[in-house]
């Protein structure tokens, strides 16, 4: 099976070959810590750890670097020149606090909230605020070799100056002029041109640079700090799909001006989450961040689960009802677990034939852009008939290790703690009496071989959150 990826960059699937055999490098647009990161931050970085996750399973050594963003991104994500107020500042004024207190609290609270949703740490997060001088020398690069020009104290990025300016999203230097407005600002040289460093002098965060105080533009950091830890070359970059322009678009103008050589070979992006079919906005009182779902009594799991269980190039709906489904999921795949750790019936050869089709199906599907929709779809048959095995005796202590290896190994991919699943189990006299007298039914029709009858009373307790487990025993 050969592993394939869409690269936003050629918009076709490429057969993915890392630059080094078995390594694979890769670099996440993280948060600007202002505020909570949202529930759709956490989709684009969900989809980052599912695409790592499954690079390991595949036997890839991963190196992975996520930026935080604590300093010189403005409030207007569309414009490339990031023309506005700083977010980290604008912030700081509200709650009368230093840019370095807000950036410090809210990264933690990042870290806390990843953690929560069990993302594998990356192996860096360089903050910006730490990469100033890096960025500098990258800008000085950039003037050497005629991409960048001094004005009024700053720095620019000639845009007619890169000739690929507009490959990743479509928006060439035509398409711009001909399509929007831009302020004129008579320090630049075409209305395009994007900042590089920002000369403002009421900006609380300063630095000295070789053209005076002030401080970077949002784009040159990402670019300064890939390739300090990653190498002028990357085999993955990812992001959602709104940093497709202006930032990736002008990380790679920035970094190839600098570096002459290729920036990213594979370009990765995540669509948006929605909510209740709407785009995620405060003024509609959709905006959620993983605590207020927290709040509102939704399991990280299940919020894990439902974030990871749509393809990562569909738009994912945010809904109370998907969000209850998904904790039904998670609970189904915990319940599988407990009923494996029970199994005491014949030893037969069924299990391991299945074992060998889910695999192949599971890897087939994820090999092809990381389809986990169609990976889950052949988890849960494989659930289902291994369950069904499981009730009528024919799956041994010796099978049922071998399928919990196997569904082990697949939660390397998917990072529900699975192996993490105690038994919890209560005897019939421990039960209520509305839920005694479910069960005593139930038997009786089993007894009667009235199966439907009693399928349906197991369905009604699996919606009352109780698991019914049958053995030889009873």
């Amino acid at each position: 099976m050969v592993l394939r990826f869409y690269n936003t960059l050629s918009k076709k699937k490429e057969a993915f070959r890392p630059l080094k055999k078995g390594r694979v490098s890769m670099y996440n647009c993280g948060p600007t810590v202002y505020d909570y990161a949202h529930i759709g931050n956490f989709r684009s970085y969900m989809f980052a750890d599912l695409l790592r996750r499954y690079l390991e399973w595949k036997g890839f050594r991963v190196k992975q670097v996520m930026n935080i963003t604590d300093v010189g991104h403005m409030t207007f994500d569309e414009v490339a020149d990031s023309a506005g107020e700083d977010k980290i500042e604008k912030k700081a004024k509200e709650m009368k606090k230093e840019p370095w207190e807000i950036s410090r609290f809210f990264t933690q609270a990042f870290f806390d909230d990843r953690d929560k949703l069990n993302i594998k740490p990356a192996e860096v997060y360089p903050k910006a605020t730490e990469h100033v001088g890096e960025m500098i020398s990258m800008i000085e690069r950039l003037k050497k070799n005629g991409h960048a020009y001094e004005s009024g104290g700053s720095v620019y990025y000639d845009v007619t100056s890169f000739r690929k300016y507009g490959r990743l999203s479509g928006n060439t230097i035509e398409k711009l002029r001909a399509g929007s407005r831009v302020e004129i600002n008579p320090d630049k040289r075409n209305p395009y041109d994007f900042a590089l460093w920002v000369k403002n002098p009421s900006h609380i965060m300063q630095w000295d640079s070789p053209w005076g105080r002030g401080y970077p533009g949002w784009h040159i950091e990402c670019s300064a700090m890939s390739t300090k830890y990653l190498g002028d070359t990357l085999d993955i970059h990812t992001g959602g799909e709104d940093n497709i322009f202006p930032h990736h678009e002008c990380e790679i103008a920035q970094t190839e001006g600098a570096t002459g050589k290729t920036f990213v070979r594979y370009w990765m992006h995540a669509r948006h989450l929605m909510v209740d079919g709407k785009k995620m906005s405060k003024s509609l009182g959709n905006f959620y961040t993983l605590r207020d779902l927290i709040e509102k009594g939704h399991n990280p799991k299940a919020i894990r689960y439902l974030l990871l269980s749509a393809h990562y190039r569909t738009k994912l709906n945010l809904t109370e009802q998907a969000l209850k489904s998904a904790q039904k999921t998670v609970d189904s795949l915990e319940g599988f677990v407990r009923k494996l750790k029970s199994a005491r019936g014949r030893e037969t050869d069924k299990t391991e034939k299945l074992l060998k089709k889910t695999k192949k199906a599971f890897e087939k599907a994820m090999d092809d852009d990381l389809n986990i929709s169609l990976a889950l779809a052949a988890l849960f048959d494989f659930t289902r008939d291994i369950s069904r095995l499981c009730d009528r005796g024919e799956v041994s202590e010796k099978n049922a290790l071998d399928v919990l290896e196997f569904m082990y190994d697949i939660d390397r991919v998917l990072g529900l703690e699975l192996d993490r699943v105690e038994e919890e189990w209560f005897t019939l006299k421990e039960a209520d009496s509305k839920v005694r007298h479910m069960l005593e039914t139930r038997e009786i029709y089993r007894k009667e071989k009235k199966w439907s009858e009693a399928d349906r009373i197991r369905d009604q307790l699996k919606e009352m959150g109780i698991a019914v487990e049958d053995s030889p025993q009873g």
